[in-house]
């Protein structure tokens, strides 16, 4: 073993001691999966730290459970810095922000999760931070009203948002690096699930792991709580190994099958074959019929449903696909349209 595997390994057997609620890779060399976001960051790092200066701004977004969280930790960790974290929607006024901004030390990281839901005053104070480190802070009313300029010391900001769509061109364009964070395969879903299982002290069988794998959507905060609900399952069910058989069986009890899809899944697809003849339904309508909110559809389900091909999204709305009438075998349902039938 060289020096480096000697180092990693050292340091994983430090990550096993951590307790369970932190399963999060410490490090970037630990991170499993995305390639690309992992190869591009360490560049951008090595060069910050070689200048002596803090890392350009980054925006991560995609799907939520993907690492995006984890990642600005990592950071921070690689960079050797401080991690402020907050999110959107805590930062109702320009003064909060502003008391966050000037608490900061040089160097340090800002997090901000879904910065997609920034209040419009507040993201324009952002701006001048973002570009020249400065705030700009009027001070009084009217004819008496004065600006002032606040310096900052140079900081990172790094922002997540699972909606890419809603974030302003103006605050997108002032973030150096964007970086999209997208699902993961299943053999590296697998790496991280006896990662976890390591990690928590369970003991799993790899076809089990690729079992649980197969059915996590691509994402591995999803993987880790199915984990955790199998080794239930396990201890009182088997013998405290997860067997194949023992992790298909608690699957099924959590309505998850092996696409991954979920009962509220299903429910959407059926709602759109059976009431709207596969559509297209409009996403307000289609959220009252299941009884869903509007967001949790967009952020939860139809990623995933749109991915695998079960969905369509046009202009008009929602559409299943042909996978969809095969996968409820509904091969000859387009035929049966005109007819009084039901899915349920």
């Amino acid at each position: 073993m060289n020096k480096k595997e000697d180092l990693i390994d050292q340091d994983l057997k430090q990550e096993s001691v951590e307790s369970e609620a932190n399963l999060r890779p410490q490090k970037l060399i630990h991170f499993i999966g995305q390639k690309n976001v992992k190869d591009n960051l360490s560049v951008y790092i090595q060069a910050a730290l070689k200048r002596n200066e803090p890392i350009d701004h980054i925006l991560l977004y995609g799907p939520p459970g993907l690492g995006k969280t984890t990642l600005a930790n990592i950071i921070a960790r690689e960079m050797g810095v401080n991690i402020k974290m907050t999110s959107g929607p805590v930062i109702e006024r320009a003064g909060d922000l502003a008391a966050i901004l000037t608490n900061l030390k040089e160097k340090n990281i800002l997090f901000i999760d879904e910065i997609h839901r920034l209040n419009r005053s507040v993201e324009e104070i952002l701006y001048p931070a973002l570009e020249d480190f400065a705030l700009d802070i009027l001070i009084g009313k009217g004819p008496s009203a004065r600006s002032i300029r606040i310096d900052l010391p140079k900081f990172t900001l790094i922002g997540a948002t699972t909606r890419t769509g809603l974030i302003t061109s103006p605050l997108r364009s002032r973030f150096g690096v964007i970086s999209r964070v997208g699902y993961y395969k299943d053999e590296e879903l697998q790496k991280i699930i006896i990662r976890s299982a390591a990690i928590l002290k369970i003991k799993i069988e790899e076809n089990a792991s690729k079992e649980i794998a197969m059915r996590s959507r691509g994402t591995p905060r999803i993987a880790n709580r199915l984990l955790k609900r199998i080794r239930d399952y396990a201890q009182i069910e088997g013998e405290g190994v997860i067997s194949k058989d023992i992790a298909i069986f608690a699957l099924k009890n959590m309505g998850i099958d092996n696409q991954g899809l979920c009962e509220i899944d299903k429910r959407l697809l059926l709602t759109i074959l059976d009431k709207f003849k596969g559509g297209p339904v409009g996403l307000g309508t289609l959220a009252a019929s299941i009884n869903e909110d509007k967001e949790t559809i967009c952020d939860v389900h139809e990623p995933y449903l749109l991915q695998k091909g079960f969905l369509s999204r046009t202009s008009q709305g929602r559409k299943t696909t042909e996978m969809a009438y095969n996968y409820f075998n509904q091969n000859q349902y387009q035929q049966r349209n005109g007819k009084n039938s039901s899915l349920f």
